[in-house]
């Protein structure tokens, strides 16, 4: 019931736009209203112009049917810009939240989920909105009027237009039952193969160097020929379905064209009725044929709306939260078990710590032991299954991220940087203080690195980093860490890209960063120059601490008699 009631957000979204679609069925009413203008013309014209042959009477008819249309023109552009602002309302209501959505599945499945799908699928389902598809729906409850003035031409058109209706229905309803299920297959086939090419694209050196390409293509195109086979199958089918319903209306026009003039011979309507009765079912099923041929968008914007339902409704938007005083670094791991995201196995199994505020500890293991793990429940990105960590006292998931945040420092094995400036990956894209900035970047150690390019702290970067190398992007990213002071700051395998002189000056910058800032600091590494500018150290083994106290004492203990095996250190 829960998520039920989760998945009304997109709806209610939609309902608050009820007013919108109100003023778009009004203005369908008066534009279909309208479209009987050149029937009733028509009719005029052959019924009383040619019969009385008066100039006059047909000069204010044109001028008339003239004026009307031009109406209904207008009509049908303010319709069209009531959907638009529509449709740009939804996606600005929305883009915020499918967002944080999107990024916070992304955190909870490890990065597995399509960060894309979603800011796309909400574009398409806006663009949706002001298609032709959805004009349909406006103009299809309209076919009863116009059935309705058949009747009153002759019964027997009131008839024909009703079988002929349920006609061109019965073809809706086939291409729903003939094309929902492989489009719905296709799509699934498409997000799998975007998702396999954005791991190839991030991978790209790797595929290059190993000759992997044509091996990942040719598992690739499996996703992409299966997706292709469905979409043109389902394509095939709705082809010949909206062709042979274009034929039917025709036919049908036809039919009651002449059963029109059989009527008009037996003198039971007039010659401008037999034609009139012609266009209006012309008119009638012109949105019934559009429903057929837009199906597939239909059943495209559904799969869209469901997709956008489910996500909202399993990522709940996140209530506000209390501000809290600022910490100071004081951090408690109560019986902390984690597992990664989408999985059941244990990778932290009950570890229990603390660490007073300046505090400095290092965390070393071996290979699969749980440090990267132990970092991001530290952080908060990674809810415990059990458990809790508090900092000064307070849980992490009980913070409002935007405000802890600042607090926070983070470099992580693989360092990312953003589309941006130097100074501005530095600043965390907020506003850029030169000082701060500066600042940050002299206590990691990098300011002169950053003056040396082009265009010092205002050099332009991509994602990856560009020309900057490894160890660059590394200490880049260690300045961002340490930008504006904040409390608590962990490094995860901060040297793995550095040489020799790039970890002494790493091991500068981390007693700097000590000595300025009193943070709380925790380093994942292996080496021993850092381990030894820590207070503290902490050895996990298959998720269990093996050993934790000051450096020395833990130092004592794994080159001691009983010394932990190096196998738990890591090399």
């Amino acid at each position: 019931m829960e998520n039920l009631s989760d998945k009304k957000e997109l709806s209610q979204s939609l309902r608050e736009l009820r007013a919108y679609f109100m003023y778009a069925g009004l203005f369908s009413a008066a534009i279909n209203f309208l479209m009987l203008t050149p029937i009733i013309y028509m009719l005029q014209v052959y019924d009383r112009v040619v019969a009385s042959g008066s100039l006059s009477t047909l000069a204010m008819l044109s001028i008339m049917m003239v004026g009307l249309l031009l109406a209904s023109g207008g009509f049908e552009w303010v319709r069209t810009v009531i959907l638009i602002r529509a449709s740009n309302r939804i996606e600005t209501k929305l883009r915020r939240r499918v967002s944080e959505a999107t990024f916070k599945r992304s955190i909870l499945t490890g990065g597995k989920f399509n960060s894309t799908q979603s800011i796309s699928d909400l574009i398409s389902l806006r663009q949706f909105l002001t298609g032709n598809g959805l004009f349909a729906f406006f103009d299809a409850p309209w076919f009863p009027i116009y059935i309705g003035v058949m009747w009153l031409f002759h019964p027997w058109f009131g008839a024909a237009g009703i079988i002929a209706g349920i006609i061109m229905m019965t073809f809706t309803l086939t291409t729903e039952i003939l094309t929902s299920k492989e489009l719905k297959e296709a799509n699934s086939e498409s997000s799998i193969f975007s998702n396999q090419v954005q791991g190839s694209l991030r991978n790209s050196e790797v595929v290059e160097a190993m000759g992997m390409g044509k091996n990942l293509q040719s598992r690739l195109y499996r996703h992409a020929d299966k997706a292709l086979y469905l979409q043109s199958e389902a394509s095939y089918k709705g082809g010949a379905l909206m062709s042979l319903s274009k034929s039917v209306r025709m036919i049908l026009q036809s039919v009651v064209l002449g059963l029109g003039a059989f009527l008009a011979l037996r003198q039971e309507i007039s010659p401008g009725m037999m034609i009139a009765g012609s266009l209006l079912l012309g008119r009638a099923l012109a949105p019934l044929d559009m429903l057929t041929s837009s199906w597939k968008g239909f059943t495209v914007a559904r799969a869209q709306y469901n997709r956008l339902s489910e996500l909202l409704g399993q990522i709940p938007p996140e209530q506000e939260k209390m501000s809290l005083p600022a910490p100071c670094g004081r951090l408690e791991a109560s019986r902390l078990v984690v597992n990664a995201p989408g999985t059941s196995s244990q990778i932290i199994k009950g570890i229990s710590f603390e660490l007073s505020a300046g505090d400095a500890l290092g965390v070393v293991g071996p290979s699969g032991a749980g440090k990267s793990t132990l970092a991001r429940a530290l952080l908060g990105i990674w809810s415990p299954n059990h458990g809790t960590v508090r900092l000064d006292g307070a849980d992490v998931s009980s913070w409002d991220r935007t405000e802890l945040g600042p607090h926070l420092g983070y470099l992580p094995q693989d360092i990312e940087l953003f589309n941006g400036t130097i100074a501005e990956n530095i600043c965390r894209f907020g506003e850029v203080d030169a000082d701060q900035v500066v600042s940050s970047a002299k206590l990691a150690g990098v300011h002169e690195l950053i003056l040396a390019l082009p265009h010092g702290y205002d050099t332009i970067i991509s994602a990856g980093g560009g020309s900057l190398s490894g160890g660059q992007r590394q200490r880049i990213g260690l300045a961002r860490a340490v930008y504006n002071g904040p409390k608590l700051i962990i490094l995860d395998e901060p040297n793995s890209n550095l040489d020799d002189v790039g970890e002494k000056e790493l091991v500068s910058a981390i007693n700097r960063i000590k000595g300025q800032q009193g943070a709380t600091i925790i380093v994942i590494s292996h080496r021993t120059p850092l381990l030894h500018a820590m207070d503290k150290l902490l050895v996990l083994k298959e998720g269990l601490v093996a050993a934790f106290g000051p450096r020395d004492q833990v130092l004592g203990q794994l080159v001691g008699p009983s010394a932990i095996p190096k196998s738990a250190i890591g090399s």
